[in-house]
């Protein structure tokens, strides 16, 4: 959504997917164009060869809903594959958002574009081979990938609430977190639209990983509440009478270089750390009050 209003501030025509009626009507509230379609299923997505012509663009960035009772790969692989099999042939380019999750260093490693690439989670995994599909099709020339580090920002900081009440974190605090603002994530799409050379591959963060203990500390400053606990995944854990569970994310240890990013790309950054990102996300909160 952040990159399409910045698209229709550029005048710039924008049609989106959405599964649902309601999301569509929204969609054509703020003058985007809403196609209700839904990628696992191929004659859904007919509009698209229509509506996406010679030089236009296509950002391909589909969330997983766990609820919709559908794997993984069949939303972010196969999903794909039937975007580009529905897509004009003579399109302009094509985003694909990754994750940094592709990559499994677990012992501080830095890791960069040439880093291997040896996922150790699902979400790693069938991102990597979603990058695969694309760089194979017809549009591997026109491909963009961006690896996103972890996405932060309004409505959405990890570990909120466990934080405020006081639980355990299931993190080595020593670990290092790397992080991109939202608002920043959809300057860097905007400026690979512009700058990137297809086919090109870039790992986007701010350039600034931080221990998650420190992290979660500022949080705590920002709120005025206590400074966070740490617990390791396993332990028992008095405040919920179970144990602490695995995270999902929270077990990588790996620092993101995003050089070739802020070479070749040289996107300007709102937030260009940490505690400012947090700091424009708690100053937003208190003048919603």
């Amino acid at each position: 959504m952040r990159v399409a209003r910045r698209w229709l501030a550029a005048e710039e025509p924008v049609a989106a997917v959405t599964r649902h009626a309601r999301r569509a009507e929204e969609f054509r509230a703020t003058g985007i164009l809403p196609i209700i379609a839904e990628v696992t299923q191929p004659a859904s997505l007919e509009q698209l060869r229509t509506l996406l012509g010679p030089g236009d663009t296509l950002l391909y960035a589909v969330g997983y809903d766990r609820s919709a009772g559908l794997a993984m790969d069949q939303v972010y692989v196969e999903g794909l594959r039937h975007v580009l099999a529905a897509i004009h042939p003579e399109i302009g380019r094509v985003i694909y958002i990754s994750s940094t999750g592709v990559y499994g260093q677990v012992a501080g490693e830095t890791i960069d574009e040439e880093s291997p690439t040896e996922p150790t989670r699902e979400g790693g995994r069938v991102c990597l081979a979603a990058e695969q599909a694309l760089l194979q099709s017809p549009f591997g020339d026109r491909a963009v990938i961006l690896r996103l580090a972890g996405i932060y920002g309004p409505g959405r900081v990890p570990n909120r609430a466990d934080l405020l009440a006081q639980k355990p974190l299931p993190f080595d605090p020593a670990s290092a977190l790397n992080l991109v603002h939202v608002e920043d994530a959809a300057t860097v799409v905007l400026a690979a639209e512009k700058s990137a050379t297809t086919p090109r591959t870039y790992v986007v963060s701010d350039g600034h990983p931080v221990a998650r203990g420190d992290y979660y500390a500022e949080l705590a400053r920002l709120w005025n509440t206590p400074m966070p606990t740490f617990a390791t995944p396993g332990e028992p854990d008095p405040t919920r009478g179970a144990t602490i569970a695995s995270p999902r994310r929270g077990g990588a240890d790996k620092r993101v270089d995003p050089t070739r990013m802020r070479r070749e790309l040289a996107p300007v950054f709102q937030y260009p750390d940490y505690r400012a990102g947090l700091r424009g996300i708690v100053e937003l909160e208190q003048n919603e009050k």
